[in-house]
């Protein structure tokens, strides 16, 4: 069954007690036991609830596996894989320009387990197989990253960490299952912000967990009932609401993001366009390799200084100033001083996240629209630019 039609379909039947076509919101805290200890499969919403239960089917179904969790927010998610897998002296692998709130969970949240948090190029085959020990209990991919979209090869990856004992874990928040199934390429758990692509209306915040294996899996879960940061059920069913649509949504996504990549890369006031479907991108032979399409994020380098940057970012008529990504709506961002601020600026800086960085989300607007607006922008901060040259600033 292709992928649209699971979307529409899978583990979502019309409702049995009315025949509904689409399932109701359970807003309820508790349910109706029939002897204590019996009831129903649910008991209280904490552990269990039908509008959430049949969210967490489906996103298990679209990723190719049969468990799912849903959490309140997407760092709860990568929480939780966190809390269950990670000891004292362990350690984590993770991208060079890992995401700024993962960042934060590892070296200030976790910092009293003495966690041993590697950044490594992880498009480097030869340096992510160095980096691994017997100490490494975590291998944490993004990919493509934020905000640069790095891409790296999962199956490899995935061959030489279950070589030293370690786990894969896969951030799909940017490629989204659509285009991209890292459990078919040896994942072992696979996180979500769902607030982005998988929610898609920018009017909700959540987080999932998705593995294959009981066995794996059951920690998570676990945590999800103990910790209790789960996602009240009307979010849910708004998720499920939004994952109908979710393939033409980034289906649309896509094409414009490659349409605003190819417009930036050869523009005077751009010295660089980070998109994996650039045959310039580094990345572009694996991400052809592994993905079924190149996602909906671009992130570009302004050939200017920050002042630059903040006139351009914060005076687009399409594109809003804003946190997040993969909303209907166009977002743009600084992450220098936005998604990635609680990255201390040496490390950026040594990361590759420079202050000229710009991340765009593009939405679903009409291409050429969008490419009009960056272009407003762009060239007036070539006259900008041109005008301190004459100034001899």
């Amino acid at each position: 069954m292709h992928f649209a039609t699971r979307a529409i379909h899978a583990a979502q039947p019309s409702d049995p007690a009315t025949g509904a076509l689409i399932a109701p919101i359970y807003q309820t805290s508790t349910f109706e036991q029939e002897s204590p200890g019996v009831n129903r499969g649910f008991d209280y919403a904490r552990t269990n609830n039908p509008t959430r239960q049949r969210l967490e089917a489906v996103l298990a179904e679209l990723e190719g596996v049969e468990h799912g969790a849903v959490f309140a927010s997407g760092l709860a998610a990568e929480h939780a894989v966190l809390q269950a897998y990670l000891r004292p002296h362990d350690e984590v692998i993770v991208p060079i320009d890992v995401y700024g709130g993962t960042y934060r969970l590892l070296n200030r949240v976790f910092a009293g387990f003495n966690l041993r948090v590697t950044p490594v190029n992880t498009t480097n085959l030869d340096e992510v197989a160095a980096a691994i020990t017997t100490a490494t209990r975590l291998v944490w991919l993004e990919t493509p990253t934020n905000p640069r979209l790095l891409v790296s090869d999962i199956r490899a990856i995935a061959d030489l960490a279950h070589a030293k004992g370690a786990l894969v874990v896969v951030d799909n928040t940017f490629a989204t299952p659509v285009f991209q199934q890292p459990f078919s390429l040896g994942a072992d758990l696979v996180v979500h912000s769902v607030t982005k692509y998988l929610a898609g209306h920018s009017d909700l915040i959540q987080g999932a967990v998705l593995a294959r294996d009981a066995a794996v899996f059951e920690p998570v879960k676990f945590l999800q009932n103990a910790i209790g940061a789960v996602p009240a059920p009307l979010d849910c069913w708004l998720t499920l609401r939004g994952l109908k649509t979710l393939e033409l949504r980034v289906q649309r996504h896509a094409e414009n993001a490659g349409r605003i990549a190819a417009a930036l890369a050869g523009h005077p006031a751009v010295s660089r366009v980070y998109y994996p479907g650039l045959p310039s991108h580094p990345g572009h032979a694996v991400a052809r390799r592994q993905m079924t399409g190149f996602g909906g994020m671009l992130s570009f380098e302004l050939a200017g200084d920050v002042a630059d940057v903040t006139m351009f970012v914060s005076n687009r008529r399409l594109f809003t100033l804003g946190e997040s990504l993969g909303g209907v709506r166009s977002l743009i961002c600084h992450p220098a001083r936005m998604t990635h601020a609680s990255i201390p600026p040496e490390q950026r800086a040594a990361l590759g996240l420079s202050d000229t960085l710009i991340r765009l989300s593009p939405g679903i607007e009409h291409a050429d629209d969008l490419i009009d607006d960056l272009e407003a922008g762009l060239a007036i901060v070539a006259a900008s630019s041109s005008l301190r040259v004459e100034a001899g600033l």
